[in-house]
């Protein structure tokens, strides 16, 4: 008897000090639990975190910007966010503790979304035309660049500072003629409010000049320097849960609805494989795996961004993102 309350008490240390060994990682996303977060459940769910000895608990955001304060203030050590609008904060924050670590929308999702209904088929139709634009928006933040590429004078479009709760309704009503969002979250919330498919244009800026990068995986330098196997574990459980929701995105899909019951899951399936086939899993990603940069497409990134936004200190990648964490163990490759 004795012997065996020493055993369940011995195994109840163990298990105690288990879990305290563990790393907690809690990690900001830019948005809410929709198709495209699906992989982070994955992640969680299959274990990937907990064989790194990481806790993770996923957070929803509130638009591309949302989570760079949080990791860079040290609330969040990881999160996710449009590098564009990082490369903005470092330069109005210099020494900030924050830097992408890990790219995974290789080819951005930012769009402008219109009705053919109302005139908008092609960049030259939003002239004379009403652009709904959350501020927060990391579309939004680009679209100068987009205007630029596009010979689009900004003065001849009226631009309507709108909420994300409302963006996708005021289409819906007519209430503006187009809006800038993520390709495959405005057009299929869209598609939900009952705007008939055929009737929508998407206009992706990487389809029209804009060589941005997209979404990466920030954190905070302080965290990582004090804790890189962490930082490194994190990115490769990460890829894991990619790869994972690409082979089987039903149950990746299940996963997500879990923590977000009222969620149409056909819907946020179309959502999670359209961003995967045209922002995750690009040509250059298939070749050479998941999270890196190419450093000639980074610096003409940031010349684009150099032609619409006044940069105070000089421009320089490095600032902007490292590999020094990513996995080498081969675990970055998608397929």
């Amino acid at each position: 008897m004795i012997r065996t309350t020493f055993a369940a008490a011995a195994a109840t240390l163990t298990l105690a000090t288990s879990l305290a060994a563990q790393t907690a990682m809690p990690f900001a996303l830019d948005w809410k639990f929709e198709g495209p977060a699906a992989p982070y459940f994955v992640a969680v769910d299959k274990g990937f975190f907990e064989a790194e000895g990481l806790s993770v608990e996923v957070s929803e955001g509130a638009g591309s910007l949302d989570a760079i304060p949080k990791v860079a203030t040290g609330a969040f050590p990881v999160g996710f966010a449009d590098i564009n609008s990082l490369m903005k904060f470092l330069d109005q924050n210099p020494g900030a503790p924050v830097i992408a670590a890990m790219m995974v929308y290789d080819k951005p999702p930012f769009a402008v979304v219109g009705r053919k209904s109302q005139g908008i088929e092609t960049p030259a139709d939003l002239a004379g035309s009403i652009l709904g634009a959350p501020p927060p928006d990391g579309a939004w933040a680009q679209f100068p660049i987009f205007a630029a590429e596009n010979d689009l004078d900004m003065a001849d479009i009226t631009v309507e500072p709108v909420g994300f709760p409302v963006r996708e309704p005021m289409l819906a009503e007519g209430k503006v003629d187009s809006v800038t969002g993520f390709s495959f979250s405005a057009s299929l919330n869209l598609i939900r409010l009952g705007v008939p498919e055929d009737d929508l244009t998407i206009l992706l800026m990487a389809d029209h000049g804009v060589a941005l990068y997209g979404n990466a995986v920030i954190v905070n330098t302080d965290f990582a320097e004090a804790n890189p196997e962490a930082v490194t574990g994190f990115l490769r459980a990460i890829a894991m849960g990619w790869k994972d929701a690409i082979a089987a995105p039903n149950a990746a899909i299940e996963s997500l609805i879990k923590r977000n019951p009222a969620a149409d899951a056909a819907l946020e399936k179309r959502r999670f494989e359209m961003a995967v086939e045209a922002n995750v899993l690009t040509d250059w990603v298939k070749e050479n795996g998941m999270g890196n940069i190419d450093s000639d497409r980074m610096a003409l990134a940031i010349e684009q961004t150099k032609s619409v936004y006044d940069f105070q200190n000089a421009p320089d990648a490095a600032l902007y993102f490292t590999d020094a964490y990513l996995p080498s163990d081969g675990s970055l490759m998608l397929e």
